[in-house]
C-alpha cells in the first residue's frame, strides 16, 4: 500500500475513540470521556499520571491490534473529539453521590467495575450504573468501599458505637443524621466538629466517620495555607476533613461556611488571558480539635459540636483499624438500611433554623427510631450562641443593655449614639481601657450587629434597621417571650 493509501494515524485514532468510548460536555464546557457500558468518566485533557483517558486510549489501541501512536497525532485527535463534543448533550459528572431517576441516589463505591449503591424510596442494592443517569468522576481522593452487607439488622450501628466514644446518646444520634445527610447530593449538612479533652481520640473518631462515605484510605488533613488549595482539595473528594484545628481565622472560617452551604470559585484558566476556569462546590465537613478560640456566628449556625470523652481501655492502632476494616461492610449496609427507613418517615420542617434541611432530617430520623435528634440539635446550637457571646465582649454589652429595657419596649438611637452609649455601658464608671477590636465608628458597629443579629435573637434581643426623613436609626427591642407550647398527654 503506497503511502498516499494510509489512512492518517489521526483518523484511525478519533474512529477508534468514537467507537469505545462516549464523549460528553458538562456545564461549564469540560469534555468527558466514557467507556461504553462503564459509569466512570474522565476530562480529556487531563494528563494525570495514572488513568487519565489519553493513557487509557493508548492502552486499548495498543492490546486490540492497532499499534502505538505519537504524541502529535493523540493530541489532533483529541482536539477533533473535543470540538465534536461541544454538540453533544449536557450532563453532569458527581463524586462519590449522586441523583438518579425516579427519586434515587447513588453511592460511589470507587471501585474498578463501577459497581455502586442504589438508594431509592423501597431499599438498596448494588448495581452498575446507567452511563446516561449517572456519571461518576474520580480523582485521587476516591477511596474503594466495600460491598456494603445485607441483611444486617442494625448489627453495623451498634459495632460503630462500640468503637467510639461519644459523651452522651444524643451525640451518637446527630453523628448518625450527619453520616445520612452525607449520603444526599443535594441538601447541606452542618460541620461537626469532634471536641473532647487531650487523648479523647477525636481524630479516631474522625477518621472512622470519614472512613464509612471515603473507603479505609480517606484520612484527616491539615487545613491549607491559602483558600484556593483549600477549594482544590474539597472539589476534588467528597468529605474533607480536618484534623487538630486549634485557630480559625476570618478567611478560614469564611471559606468554611462556603464549603458547608455551597459556593463557585472562579479564576483565570492558565495560559490564557480571556478563559476562566469555574469550580463549584458544596461538600460535607468535618473538624477536630480541643478549642478552636473565638467562633464566628455565620459558622457557629454551621457547625454540629459532637464531644467525646476519654476511654476507659486503650488498644493499639493496628488492632483497632483491623476491627474497622473487618466491620466495615456492616456498618455500611446498616446506614443504608437506616438510610431508606430515616427517608421514608413523614415529618414537619422546622422553620426556625439556619440549616432548614438537616433540621428535616433529624425529625425523620426520631420518627423513624423514635429518638431525639432534633432536641439535640437544638441544644447544640444553643451551646454554640453560648461560644458566640462568651467570646465576644460586644455582644455581651448589647445585652446587658437589653436587660435593662422593658418587656415590648424598643429603642431607637443612631448608630453613633448606640456606640457611645455602649462605649460608656462596658467603660463603666472605673473607665476600663476598650479592647482590642471594639467597634471605632458607628458604621463598624452597625456592621458587627449585623453579623451578631441571629445570635442575639435567639437570646430573645431584636435588632432592627429603619430611616427616617433625616436619619438612619438602629433599633433595639426584647418582645416578651411567647407562651410554652402545651404538652400532648400521651394515653
Amino acid at each position: 500500500m503506497s503511502e498516499d493509501e494510509k489512512t492518517p494515524a489521526r483518523e484511525v485514532i478519533a474512529d477508534y475513540a468514537q467507537q469505545h468510548f462516549r464523549y460528553f460536555r458538562t456545564a461549564d464546557g469540560t469534555v468527558y470521556a466514557q467507556k461504553n457500558g462503564h459509569p466512570v468518566a474522565r476530562p480529556i485533557r487531563s494528563q494525570g499520571t495514572s488513568g487519565s483517558h489519553r493513557q487509557e486510549l493508548m492502552v486499548g489501541l495498543f492490546h486490540d491490534g492497532h499499534g502505538v501512536f505519537n504524541g502529535t497525532a493523540l493530541k489532533e485527535a483529541l482536539d477533533l473529539i473535543e470540538a465534536l463534543a461541544m454538540n453533544q448533550d449536557v450532563q453532569q459528572v458527581h463524586i462519590r453521590v449522586a441523583p438518579g431517576f425516579d427519586g434515587a441516589t447513588w453511592l460511589d463505591l470507587g471501585r474498578t467495575d463501577g459497581k455502586s449503591v442504589r438508594i431509592h424510596p423501597t431499599g438498596w442494592d448494588i448495581r452498575t450504573p446507567d452511563p446516561q443517569e449517572v456519571c461518576w468522576r474520580r480523582t485521587q481522593l476516591t477511596g474503594e468501599l466495600p460491598l456494603p452487607a445485607k441483611d444486617t439488622d442494625g448489627k453495623g450501628i451498634d459495632l460503630l458505637l462500640r468503637l467510639s466514644n461519644y459523651a452522651t446518646a444524643e451525640t451518637e444520634c446527630l453523628a448518625l443524621v450527619w453520616l445520612i445527610g452525607c449520603l444526599g447530593p443535594s441538601a447541606p449538612v452542618p460541620a461537626p466538629f469532634l471536641t473532647g479533652p487531650q487523648g479523647a481520640g477525636k481524630s479516631t473518631s474522625g477518621r472512622m466517620l470519614m472512613r464509612i462515605i471515603e473507603g479505609m484510605s480517606g484520612d484527616l488533613r491539615r487545613p491549607p495555607k491559602d483558600e484556593e488549595n483549600l477549594i482544590a482539595a474539597v472539589a476534588a473528594g467528597w468529605v474533607t476533613a480536618l484534623d487538630n484545628l486549634s485557630h480559625l481565622g476570618t478567611d478560614l472560617s469564611d471559606a468554611m461556611c462556603c464549603i458547608v452551604t455551597g459556593a463557585e470559585n472562579i479564576k483565570r484558566a492558565l495560559y490564557t488571558d480571556g478563559d476562566v476556569v469555574r469550580s463549584r462546590y458544596r461538600r460535607p465537613l468535618l473538624m477536630t480539635g480541643i478549642d478552636v478560640g473565638v467562633i464566628r456566628p455565620d459558622l457557629a449556625e454551621r457547625l454540629l459540636p459532637l464531644r467525646l470523652e476519654r476511654p476507659k481501655v486503650r488498644r493499639t492502632e493496628a488492632e483497632l483499624w483491623a476491627e474497622y476494616e473487618e466491620i466495615l461492610p456492616i456498618v455500611l449496609g446498616s446506614l443504608l438500611d437506616l438510610t431508606v427507613k430515616v427517608r421514608a418517615a413523614e415529618a414537619d420542617i422546622p422553620t426556625d433554623l439556619r440549616m432548614a434541611d438537616f433540621a428535616h432530617l433529624c425529625a425523620q430520623f426520631d420518627a423513624a427510631t423514635g429518638l431525639g435528634a432534633l432536641t439535640a440539635y437544638r441544644a447544640s446550637l444553643d451551646d454554640l450562641n453560648d461560644d458566640v457571646i462568651e467570646g465576644d465582649l460586644l455582644a455581651q454589652t448589647v445585652l446587658q443593655h437589653a436587660a435593662s429595657l422593658n418587656a415590648c419596649a424598643e429603642e431607637r438611637m443612631t448608630s453613633a449614639e448606640w456606640l457611645h452609649g455602649l462605649t460608656r455601658l462596658y467603660s463603666g464608671e472605673d473607665c476600663r481601657p476598650l479592647p482590642k477590636g471594639w467597634p471605632t465608628t458607628g458604621k463598624v458597629l452597625s456592621d458587627r450587629l449585623k453579623r451578631l443579629q441571629p445570635t442575639l435573637a435567639a437570646r430573645g434581643v431584636l435588632i432592627d434597621w429603619g430611616r427616617t426623613n433625616t436619619a438612619r436609626y438602629i433599633e433595639m427591642s426584647r418582645p416578651s417571650a411567647p407562651p410554652a407550647p402545651e404538652q400532648e398527654q400521651v394515653f
